[in-house]
């Protein structure tokens, strides 16, 4: 699997452009996703030294990404301008997602099972939302809840 993984509020905590610290697991997390065979891509806004910095930062730590800021390493950095900065990948981990960044040991879980957050929720706190009942639905069983000696 392709994923892409934001730095700044991911990996690390916000203080850009300055380079906040390491959230907890984060780092490990993703190495041990490349130990999988998952590909990962580093997404960032960063961009010219602010880019390298993080790249050097996972680098020290042991993390290096198959691509930064493009699909494929082979991308020339001054083609830049001419290609989107949206990368094309299976799976996005970014604070800014709807519902903000799950701890990291969920983000293991959800990738290494593939499991969307609704099915992890339901999978490991056993979380059932409640389903709305369609008012033909509900027409219907009341139909066929009744007794034949209701239905003269």
């Amino acid at each position: 699997m392709i994923i892409a993984v934001d730095f700044d509020g991911t990996i690390v905590e916000h203080k850009y452009p300055q380079i906040g610290r390491e959230i907890p697991f984060a780092i490990t997390t993703l190495k041990k996703l490349q130990a999988e065979r998952h590909l990962l891509i580093l997404w960032s806004v960063r961009e010219g030294e602010l880019l390298d910095e993080a790249v050097d930062f996972c680098r020290k730590r042991g993390l290096e990404f198959y691509a930064v800021n493009s699909n494929m390493p082979e991308e020339e950095a001054d083609m830049s301008a001419l290609r989107s900065r949206k990368v094309s990948a299976d799976m996005y981990i970014d604070d800014r997602n709807l519902g903000g960044l799950p701890d990291w040991g969920v983000i293991y879980e959800m990738v290494h099972n593939r499991w969307s957050y609704n099915r992890y929720l339901n999978e490991i706190h056993d979380f059932e939302r409640s389903q709305k009942v369609s008012w033909w639905k509900r027409l219907i069983n009341k139909k066929n809840t009744r007794s034949k000696y209701d239905r003269k």
